[in-house]
């Protein structure tokens, strides 16, 4: 039904090899140099770090095989890892920015050698960059099958770890442009004031991105329908086969990253004895479960009161 997109865990390994090594120049850098921003942008990137060790093992338990404990699979897992890595960049990335803003702002510390700090944020800025093009090309080819725009499926994709890393990039890039202005604007009038608002910006950015992304995997824990071209897809796969007349009832539900559960209806071609019906409703349930998207199908038969539905 649609084409393979690249592997979500070269995209997560890749952004945590960026933002490791972004974490360690920041680090040097605000201890070079004790500005606010730097300190800021150095926490922000080692929770980015941390976090994409999260979505790696959300990527390895959500990918796990079902079995008789869960034979639908464990893929929802995937959402209740990057949960705590949306709640690390809340608590440990957001929280310590603000917090250090606003203690810098009550209590001000000098700064110094501006140049390391620029140095830094434009190596980072590549490293970054590097990362978020790897996310952005994963996105790009989704989006037009999905027919979404790209921002959008960004937010809508079932895939919470390409979401994150998309979200934590697109943050970090942003902070990067803060933190320079807040350096920038430091050194230019020698008050540390536009630091330490730089560090409470990147942490109010870093809490924006953290409640989304939360919100985001409550709702495919809750239960999140497919989007309507991949429902129409189903049904016109359906209709493809011989012994599908019309599909009068169709509830779809993401069990995890691009894997569904689908319960239909279907009127079968013919008027053939029950345990035929039974075997070729079995048949039509193992095809669908064939394609890339279906985890699990049950498919049961449509009365004739029932009307077809084509989406």
């Amino acid at each position: 039904m649609v084409k393979s997109a690249p592997n979500s865990s070269v995209t997560v390994a890749l952004a945590f090899v960026a933002n490791a090594l972004v974490a360690i120049a920041k680090s040097l850098a605000a201890a070079v140099t004790g500005s606010a921003s730097m300190v800021a942008e150095a926490t922000h990137s080692w929770a980015d770090t941390g976090n994409e060790v999260l979505l790696l093992i959300a990527e390895r338990r959500s990918a796990r095989t079902p079995d008789p404990d869960d034979p639908v699979g464990y893929g929802r897992e995937a959402y209740i890892w990057s949960m705590f890595a949306a709640l690390g960049l809340l608590g440990v990335g957001a929280g310590v920015s603000i917090t250090h803003g606003v203690g810098e702002l009550i209590h001000p510390d000098p700064s110094s050698n501006f140049g390391v700090a620029y140095i830094v944020l434009a190596v980072s800025a590549v490293l970054e960059g590097m990362s978020f093009r790897q996310t952005l090309r994963q996105l790009r080819s989704e989006a037009v099958e999905f027919e979404r725009t790209l921002l959008e499926h960004a937010v809508q994709t079932s895939d919470p770890t390409t979401r994150a890393v998309f979200a934590e990039d697109a943050a970090a890039l942003i902070g990067l442009a803060i933190a320079f202005f807040g350096v920038f604007l430091h050194q230019l009038t020698g008050s540390p004031v536009w630091d330490s608002i730089g560090s409470i910006l990147v942490g109010l950015l870093l809490a924006a991105i953290a409640v989304v992304l939360i919100n985001q995997n409550r709702r495919y824990l809750v239960g999140v329908e497919a989007s309507p071209p991949l429902r129409s897809a189903i049904i016109a796969s359906m209709l493809a086969m011989p012994e599908v007349d019309r599909v009068t009832f169709l509830r779809t539900e993401y069990l995890g990253p691009k894997r569904l559960y689908l319960v239909a209806r279907v009127d079968v071609v013919g008027d053939e004895v029950e345990s035929k019906v039974a075997q070729t409703l079995d048949t039509i349930a193992h095809r669908m479960e064939g394609g890339r998207y279906i985890a699990r199908a049950v498919i049961g038969l449509a009365t004739p009161d029932q009307r077809s539905i084509t989406s």
